[in-house]
């Protein structure tokens, strides 16, 4: 434990926290996205064979997840290595990336991106939401779930001697199921006793933030060292998301690049703009939450490499931080988003 206090964990070892530098707190290299696939609209089944086309790119950025390739992550490991060249060439420093247990994390590729580009990689234990927990998984006592993720951060991971350097993303839906709850309480007695970082993907519904952080409070997790995900879906209101941030948490804005008419998994929400984005942050900067705010774009399909048409994981530093401070955000919180921010979280007490 004592070698671990103070520093941050990578693939590839114990840092100094401030070697981390810019870093995008949720993303995601090799994974399968397969456990949410959804049928293409009717009429559309021939594109989503074979959307990777030109005149196709439109169609798979508004249904992104009914092509089973486009789920499938992990074929464009060439691709993401240099997509990772190309965003430390851009400044960036560090990525966290959030595949668990569920959606085929693959820690020996992180361990191989990580020598080939320079980018410092923080992997992720524990599990996703309650879709990908096998049966045995659902048997686990919270005890054994909670000896699994400390397992993971102290010895290593999947049968590798690679070591995660933060719990999550922990998945949940909504409502919350009963897997979920007991994965929520591991996570919280494994960062208790580590003393870790952790990452929250909740429910989409304005309610779930709150109330997956009254069940890790209730499981003694450190609230003021855990990130909620995906805000930019989840809650719209600017009154509760206030009242959200008193509660402590990280505030994660993790979905820029992702822009389309209709949000797949909750058509009742209107998928924000990048430009909507930023004007969130500079409320929350407003606000007095310069120090509670991280950003990424969770990237987790193809079609979002630049490959594809995509954006890449350059898109925030090249695009989104000039746009930031045109709307408002001093350099100064740009560094404590981007930097100090994240280097807090991520450092082992």
């Amino acid at each position: 434990m004592s070698a671990l206090s103070g520093k941050a964990q990578t693939v590839l070892g114990l840092l100094d926290p401030d070697q981390l530098g810019r870093t995008m707190t949720h993303e995601h290299l090799t994974m399968s996205f397969e456990c949410c696939y959804q049928s293409p609209p009717h009429g559309d089944e021939a594109v989503a064979s074979d959307p990777f086309h030109m005149q196709h790119m439109h169609w798979l950025r508004q249904n992104p997840y009914s092509c089973h390739q486009n789920l499938l992550l992990q074929q464009e490991t060439a691709a993401v290595r240099d997509e990772m060249l190309a965003y430390r060439k851009a400044g960036g420093g560090t990525i966290v990336e959030n595949t668990t247990t569920g959606i085929d994390r693959d820690l020996p590729t992180l361990r191989q991106l990580a020598k080939d580009t320079g980018v410092h990689i923080i992997a992720g234990a524990g599990y996703y939401v309650d879709c990908t927990h096998s049966d045995d998984t659902r048997k686990m006592s919270v005890e054994k779930l909670t000896d699994i993720m400390v397992g993971e951060v102290l010895h290593g991971a999947d049968g590798t001697d690679v070591r995660c350097g933060v719990i999550g993303e922990i998945g949940t839906g909504w409502p919350i199921t009963e897997s979920e709850t007991k994965v929520l309480r591991a996570a919280a007695h494994a960062q208790a006793q580590l003393g870790c970082p952790l990452i929250i993907h909740p429910g989409r519904n304005p309610a779930a933030p709150a109330a997956v952080v009254r069940i890790l409070q209730e499981a003694g997790a450190d609230i003021g060292k855990t990130v909620m995900s995906h805000l930019d879906r989840t809650i719209f209101d600017e009154g509760e998301l206030l009242e959200f941030a008193q509660m402590g948490s990280y505030l994660e804005y993790d979905l820029f690049g992702t822009e389309m008419l209709d949000y797949p998994y909750d058509l009742e929400v209107d998928m924000p703009s990048d430009s909507q984005r930023v004007q969130t942050l500079a409320f929350l900067m407003k606000e007095g939450y310069e120090d509670k705010v991280v950003i990424a774009h969770d990237i987790h399909t193809k079609n979002r490499l630049t490959k594809f048409g995509g954006h890449g994981y350059s898109h925030i530093l090249k695009n989104i931080v000039p746009k930031m401070l045109r709307r408002g955000v001093s350099q100064h919180q740009v560094d404590k988003i981007l930097v100090d921010n994240p280097k807090r979280w991520l450092t082992f007490k």
